[in-house]
């Protein structure tokens, strides 16, 4: 098992810089680093190591430790080397006597209030208080013991400076007694993670790192569990409970996280087989070394005792499940498969692939269905998220993705946050985006939600639109028409870079005064004034980036918006350099590289359409087969024709439409209807209640292959272990295929990369030895870009001239009214993900163990709805119950909650209105009730019971 540890993988001590160079002499040997570097990174660099304990290149110099004091040739005193920047011809000593004396006696002060419980620590080995103290040569402390804060009792009596460790947070520990006050964790907390959580309270003896008020434990207070503060300790104060529990471990394989669309890179350190930990990787170009809760610490899952590791089959639903060996499965599956076929036509079947499994999985579950069943019914969960933005952006633009790479972010000047959480939903680009706030950057919110980036720690957006949900299109026009209309539109970029006829028929049109912030702002519940402002300040702000969600494209105008987005961004030539553009937040790990697979039914993997014979002959030729010309079935028609008894098998890898496609009660009826229904996943999903066959899949650490995050970055998985179910998810495709004759011979995710490059141009550079040299790239990468594309449409639009289109308002089918008075709208938590089948299996629980309505102080008084209370909350589609927390981040009308927990089955209540364009469900808008209740509805027992049913298994025949 390769490990990839890249040479350069430690801590230089301050961060790096950038500027002309400066020379200098370090201990006789000549230096040349960037202006403003550091002596102390400096000397990194050379390969010179001053000791060091309150400094990391996480995060700023602080020079509070004093143990790297140097000698500066001309200088008086001994200077930290760590806030010292170097000067041109500056002559260093690193190891003089007189340093040396003074770093031994520092670390003696620092030894003098430590515990001497080295061999039994958590961190022995992994210490950096130990390693400083070997440095400098400590060998003994001349200090008697005296006041201390790691003795329980003193001469006796109990020690009123110890405090006991904090074990609240059910991921790290906060052991006070071993804390030497260096402000890592503090600092971490402000400038990476941006919470600013934590505090050093008290002076001199009496500092400590305080966690919120005085009192608060972590969980208590602000922290998000993010792992920074654990990672910057250079001790065991702040400590995972896995190291306390496993050992420190032995060896790291670099990888990526499998939960959303940032697709951070994490050291996953082992004992033997055994994960310990998930360190965040430093050299991760999408997370530059940080984290957030999920990736940092949720991984329990792989393990849990819910986890199917041996096949099931059962004939029908209503049987229980009974165990079979791989072989009897697959020719179970494929036998069903096949004679469904016979029986109904090759269109009767189809596959649903996945976003959280890699780019050659899915790539072979397309080629399943086009290659193998015939025909071109694929689909994936971009269909019920951003298959708006594919349309969208393809149509403005020329290419279905986003614009720029998350390093953007520290080059804008204003930026537009339009249906999206990113605190919650995209935590570590969040971080990122709010210390580019924190440095002057100017944010327009636009949510019908107060989300935290509206007001924060040392953060507040300049306007916060909250508009109605359902009139995203109408502000979007409405913020176009000001730049129009007041002239503050980039007239030379759109007339070197877009198509000028076309901007005038859109100029004419969206300059109607019924396009303006005082015709619309009845409708949109937005001030005219505040739009107004805001339209100006995007217009005339200096760069410009736009980043969106699944607020703007889960919406059955969700495409329109896409456009006017693109619309907006082109009118103030915010596209094509870095700190600008249009940015996707993707919400599963691969739910890009899922699209650029060939995912959905009308498109071959690069988005080329099924329909052009070129194309399909390029596949043809590769796969040795003919081509359905025709395109298959999206997911709402694959259920539509099953209801109507025309489509009557599915293999479903990865995904759980059942809790997380909308009308849950069509989406039972259709699978209900089905003949053979293929699940392949971890755990027995709610989808599986409908199942025949059940596949166990592999987790992300126990594969190889790649994903592909939000900006278009290909990133390598590593098998971190061996799957416990024996076969990664890509075998386990290629033996059904093969059970029904395909005559796959894979031996290597490589190789299907391989076959990925030579048919598809956007990835025909793509190897793993790229990669492997690399770290990552971003697509397109061949021939014209060998290195990859960090930023799109530099030099001119993918599709040539930039496309500006009308973007004609249309009011939802889905309206309020005295039975429905109030408006639904649905998001995601920072704790959980999706549909909560990995995060619910993990210790994050402890933050959300249930999903909630947020309803508005004035809503709750009118209905007698209290804090807690059991409330039912009711459609034209369905109703279900959960509790009331009353908040008003949301407006009166309009009621929020998530979708994490199958209990509540948020989606019964949503409706089947969607995209006009994609199908992509209006997720964000629907008209409801709320009224007391005193527990769940019909619907949900009866709903628990077929589940509890449904998942009987039966142990294997002997």
């Amino acid at each position: 098992m390769k490990d990839f540890i890249l040479p350069d993988d430690f801590d230089m001590g301050t961060p790096a810089r950038t500027g002309k160079s400066v020379s200098l002499t370090i201990d006789g040997f000549d230096v040349v680093v960037p202006e403003g570097t550091s002596v102390m990174r400096a000397a990194a660099e050379a390969g010179f190591k001053i000791p060091k304990l309150c400094a990391t290149d996480s995060v700023e110099a602080f020079g509070s430790c004093r143990l790297c004091v140097v000698e500066i040739e001309g200088r008086r005193g001994t200077p930290a080397s760590c806030t010292t920047p170097v000067t041109e011809g500056m002559v260093v000593s690193t190891q003089s006597q007189k340093v040396k004396k003074i770093r031994k006696g520092v670390m003696e002060l620092y030894i003098s209030d430590h515990p001497l419980d080295c061999l039994t620590c958590s961190a022995n080995g992994d210490c950096e208080l130990q390693d400083m103290a070997g440095m400098v040569g400590l060998r003994d402390v001349r200090y008697e013991p005296g006041r201390n804060h790691f003795e329980q009792r003193t001469a006796g009596t109990p020690n009123p400076e110890y405090i006991p460790a904090d074990t609240s947070n059910p991921y790290f520990t906060y052991d006070p007694q071993k804390c030497i006050a260096c402000s890592r964790c503090v600092r971490a907390c402000e400038e990476v993670q941006g919470t600013f959580a934590l505090t050093i309270e008290g002076r001199g003896f009496e500092s400590r790192v305080s966690a919120g008020m005085a009192g608060e434990d972590f969980m208590a207070s602000d922290c998000v569990s993010c792992g920074a503060c654990v990672q910057a300790c250079p001790t065991a104060t702040l400590q995972e409970n896995s190291i306390l529990n496993l050992g420190t471990p032995e060896r790291s394989v670099i990888t990526t996280c499998a939960y959303c669309g940032v697709g951070c890179s994490f050291k996953a350190e082992l004992n033997g087989d055994e994960l310990v930990r998930m360190v965040p990787y430093k050299h991760g170009k999408a997370n530059r070394g940080h984290s957030c809760v999920k990736g940092r610490f949720a991984y329990g899952y792989a393990t849990h005792k819910d986890r199917i590791l041996n096949p099931m089959i059962r004939e029908n639903v209503s049987d229980p499940w009974q165990e079979v060996s791989w072989d009897e499965a697959l020719t179970f599956a494929a036998k069903r498969m096949r004679g469904l076929q016979e029986k109904y036509g090759r269109r009767s079947i189809g596959v649903i692939t996945s976003s959280r499994c890699t780019n050659e999985e899915t790539y072979l579950v397309q080629k399943l269905t086009r290659g193998v069943f015939m025909n071109n019914n694929t689909d994936t969960c971009a269909r019920v998220c951003h298959s708006p933005t594919g349309y969208g952006l393809g149509q403005t633009f020329g290419t279905s993705a986003g614009t720029q790479d998350f390093d953007s972010v520290e080059h804008t000047d204003v930026v537009i946050v339009i249906g999206a959480n990113p605190t919650d939903g995209h935590p570590v680009f969040a971080s990122r985006l709010k210390k580019r706030l924190r440095d002057g950057a100017k944010l327009i919110v636009i949510d019908p939600r107060r989300i935290d980036l509206v007001k924060s720690a040392h953060i507040k957006a300049q306007h916060h639109l909250p508009l109605r949900p359902g009139t995203n299109v109408a502000v979007v026009s409405a913020l176009s028409h000001v730049i129009v209309t007041e002239g503050l539109m980039d007239q030379d970029y759109i007339r070197d870079r877009c198509d000028w006829d076309e901007f005038q028929e859109y100029a004419e049109f969206i300059s109607n005064p019924r396009h303006s912030p005082e015709a619309t702002a009845l409708l949109t519940g937005v001030p005219a004034a505040d739009l107004r402002a805001a339209a100006r300040l995007f217009a005339t702000g200096g760069n410009g980036a736009i980043y969106y969600g699944l607020g703007v494209t889960e919406h059955s105008q969700g495409s329109t918006t896409v456009i006017g987005i693109a619309n907006l961004a082109m009118l103030t030539g915010n596209v094509g350099r870095k700190g600008v553009g249009v940015n996707p937040l993707r919400g599963q790990n691969n739910v890009q590289g899922s699209c650029d697979m060939g995912s959905f039914p009308h498109e071959l993997p690069g988005y080329r359409h099924v329909k052009n014979p070129e194309v399909r002959s390029i596949f043809e030729s590769a796969w040795g087969v003919k081509i359905d010309p025709e395109p298959g079935l999206r997911i709402p028609n694959m259920l539509d024709a099953a209801v109507d008894g025309t489509f009557k098998g599915l293999y479903c890898q990865g995904e759980d439409i059942l809790q997380s496609d909308p009308d849950t009660k069509h989406v039972a009826a259709g699978l209900a209807a089905m003949e053979c229904v293929i699940v392949h996943d971890l755990f027995l999903n709610e989808t599986a209640n409908y199942a025949h066959v059940f596949l166990p899949g592999s987790t992300f650490l126990e594969k190889d292959g790649t994903f592909t995050n939000a900006e278009r970055r290909i990133n390598r998985v590593r098998k971190v272990m061996v799957p416990r179910n024996g076969y990664a998810d890509w075998e386990v495709t290629q033996l059904l295929a093969n059970a029904m004759g395909a005559g796959w011979g894979y031996t290597h995710p490589s190789q299907i990369m391989a076959e990925i490059a030579a048919t598809t141009p956007s990835f025909a550079g793509v190897t793993y030895d790229l990669l492997e040299e690399k770290g990552s790239v971003q697509w397109p990468c061949n021939d014209s870009s060998p290195d990859g594309t960090p930023l799109m449409h530099v030099d001119g639009f993918m599709r040539g001239k930039g496309r500006f289109i009308v973007t004609e308002y249309v009011a939802t089918d889905e309206k309020t009214g005295p039975r429905f008075p109030l408006l639904l709208t649905t998001g995601r938590i920072l704790s959980q993900y999706n549909v909560g089948a990995q995060t619910r299996r993990t210790d994050n629980v402890a933050w959300h163990d249930q999903d909630v309505l947020e309803i508005h102080p004035h809503d709750a008084e009118l209905r007698g709805v209290k804090e807690g209370d059991f409330i039912k909350l009711a459609s034209r589609s369905g109703e279900t119950t959960l509790r009331a927390k009353i908040t008003d981040r949301v407006s009166p009308g309009v009621v929020y909650t998530t979708f994490h927990h199958p209990d509540t089955q948020a989606n019964v209540i949503t409706t089947d209105f969607s995209d006009w364009a994609t199908n992509c469900p209006e997720f964000k808008v629907t008209a409801v009730q709320v009224s007391a209740s005193n527990g769940p509805t019909n619907w949900q027992e009866d709903y628990s019971a077929q589940a509890a049913q449904s998942r009987r298994i039966l142990p294997a025949a002997e």
